[in-house]
């Protein structure tokens, strides 16, 4: 019981997502698909994770 709330929210959010009319920012668009200036191809901070070879070398399993 008590569940009829959280679906009605549910279907409340389900419905507005699929009906909205989104104004979509075109020319944004076309700069992070063209890997303009602002929108990189990198990460979020622009670095890579340097330990990410590094798991191998740390597990050691007991004999």
């Amino acid at each position: 019981m008590g569940r009829g709330r959280a679906k009605a929210k549910q279907t409340k959010v389900a419905r507005d997502l699929k009906y909205r009319t989104w104004e979509t920012d075109l020319e944004q668009l076309k700069r992070e698909l063209s890997g303009g200036a602002e929108g990189g191809t990198g990460s979020v901070n622009g670095d890579y994770d340097a330990d990410a070879g590094d798991d191998a070398d740390d597990y050691h399993p007991r004999r």
